[in-house]
């Protein structure tokens, strides 16, 4: 038999495969509820769709340069002097093939084989599957509802004695929703300068928050990356489009990477992205849909038997101890999935040591099915 790298052993990405199952299930005719993926069911804005239209009759379609267009690259740098009153210049910018094309290029740039990244548990799982592939060592710090399972300097400052390279924050955050104050991201900011450790901040849940706006770290240390995405807010997943603010020493690194791995970010794509920050009034129409949704699931979810709940701050999900209910959510998530027709995504998924106690609903869908979902649970848990 023929070599099989050791690369693809790594861990699946659990919520694509429950969404497989449960598209599986559609196509059968079952009518399942979608409470597992992260992905507005909303489509992108209409002015975004109309200038894709107008990007493909006007044939601007061909590769464009390895960073992004220049029009997007200066649209997102106005978007920071705009909504945070940060000098970000365009050169910074970065255009990516999603937020995935991002974590990889900035982990690539950033990190040699065998370095260490620290990152919470629970967290975002390509996060340590994305660096283990690239022989990254992910050191997961174990954290708990009272600091609302983001990192603090107490977890970080345990690790003095086995120092890190690098470190992942993310605020809001994937599965919490939680979001990091900026006096906080300042307190990170000087100890990663400090311990000479690569900070990167993953801001692809900006703009949905349901109390203040989140703070960037563009606006406070200009030696960390961020990580942004016109997946979540702007509503445009399947458009794989997203974007990095990097160090200046960085910019080059990341462009060579990118011509050798990408070639470009896609083409329509950019062009059609322009136009999402004249969008804010609809995309305003969905976080206030969110809110709603998220207000059906916190008030009916208890009433449904699942009363430990992590009130997120932002982004588009619960997290739900269930510990009283299981030892094992994927058998858990299954059984609600068979039995309920509701696709939930088992805690293991974001917490390989923990997470048989989780589970994560996501309320990015559409708030009837939101009411559905808590209906059918309280039957199903009768």
């Amino acid at each position: 038999m023929l070599k099989i790298a050791r690369r693809g052993e790594v861990d699946s990405f659990i919520v694509m495969e429950v969404m497989r199952e449960a598209n599986l299930r559609t196509s059968r005719g079952e009518g399942i509820l979608h409470l597992e993926v992260g992905q507005p069911s909303t489509p992108a804005p209409g002015i975004v769709r109309a200038a894709a239209v107008a990007a493909l009759e006007s044939n601007r379609i061909g590769y464009t340069d390895a960073l992004g267009v220049p029009e997007l690259r200066g649209a997102i740098s106005r978007h920071y002097r705009d909504f945070y009153q940060a000098d970000i210049p365009a050169e910074r910018v970065v255009v990516t093939t999603g937020s995935s094309g991002a974590f990889l290029l900035a982990f690539l740039a950033s990190f040699d084989p065998g370095d260490r990244v620290a990152l919470a548990s629970p967290g975002y799982p390509c996060y340590r599957n994305i660096l283990k592939t690239l022989g990254i060592d992910p050191i997961l710090l174990p954290m708990s509802a009272d600091s609302k399972f983001q990192p603090t300097l107490d977890a970080l400052g345990q690790y003095h004695g086995t120092p890190f390279d690098g470190l992942i924050i993310a605020s809001p955050s994937n599965p919490v929703g939680a979001v990091i104050q900026a006096a906080t991201l300042g307190d990170l900011s000087a100890y990663c300068r400090a311990q000479g450790v690569r900070l990167i901040s993953d801001e692809i849940y900006h703009g949905i928050t349901f109390g203040a706006p989140a703070a960037t770290m563009a606006s406070i240390d200009d030696q960390s990356i961020v990580v942004n995405s016109f997946s979540k807010y702007f509503s445009m997943t399947g458009w794989r489009l997203g974007w990095l603010v990097l160090p200046p020493s960085l910019v080059q690194p990341v462009e060579r990477l990118a011509q050798n791995l990408f070639i470009s970010p896609p083409t329509l794509s950019q062009y059609a992205a322009i136009a999402a920050f004249d969008a804010h009034e609809e995309l305003q129409q969905n976080v206030r849909r969110y809110a709603a949704n998220r207000d059906i699931l916190l008030n009916g979810l208890p009433e449904a038997g699942f009363d430990r709940l992590i009130a997120t701050d932002g982004a588009f999900y619960v997290y739900a101890d269930v510990s009283a209910l299981t030892d094992d959510s994927v058998a858990f998530a299954q059984r609600i999935l068979a039995e309920a027709g509701i696709a939930v995504t088992p805690g293991v998924d974001f917490d390989p040591q923990r997470g048989h106690h989780f589970l994560r609903f996501s309320f990015a869908g559409a708030t009837e099915d939101m009411a559905e979902a808590v209906r059918r649970l309280k039957n199903w848990r009768k």
